[in-house]
């Protein structure tokens, strides 16, 4: 079997309308303080994983939970994707940190996002 590129889901971005009343329902849910806070990203790390809460769908404008599958080179990844059928929504940044993100749809519109930390 080869190996893989993907690293499995790691990080999960969640759209809240209140910011402070979701970051206590998380807290209270994961058993740890955020990470990260500020007035439009609260992050929390837990169990291996990063859960981030954006206000208002941050600037993605999400509805819905978004999934990061961490992967070691996000360029090679978004090509091969795109190859079988995939649309690329979200080119690939840097969103600092040396952290680039990118997001793709599948075939019916499911957004899924790539995460490479360098």
């Amino acid at each position: 079997m080869a190996n893989s590129s993907t690293q499995g889901i790691r990080t999960v971005l969640h759209p809240v309308s209140d910011l402070a009343s979701a970051t206590a329902v998380y807290e209270a849910l994961l058993g740890v303080p955020p990470t990260d806070e500020s007035v439009y990203y609260v992050g929390f790390n837990a169990a291996g994983q990063h859960i981030g809460l954006v206000p208002g769908g941050g600037p993605q404008g999400l509805t819905a939970p978004l999934t990061y599958w961490h992967v070691t080179d996000i360029e090679a990844k978004l090509a091969e994707l795109s190859a079988v059928g995939a649309t690329v929504t979200e080119a690939a940044h840097d969103v600092g940190g040396g952290r680039l993100v990118a997001t793709v749809a599948d075939p019916d519109g499911n957004l899924l996002g790539l995460l490479q930390d360098r």
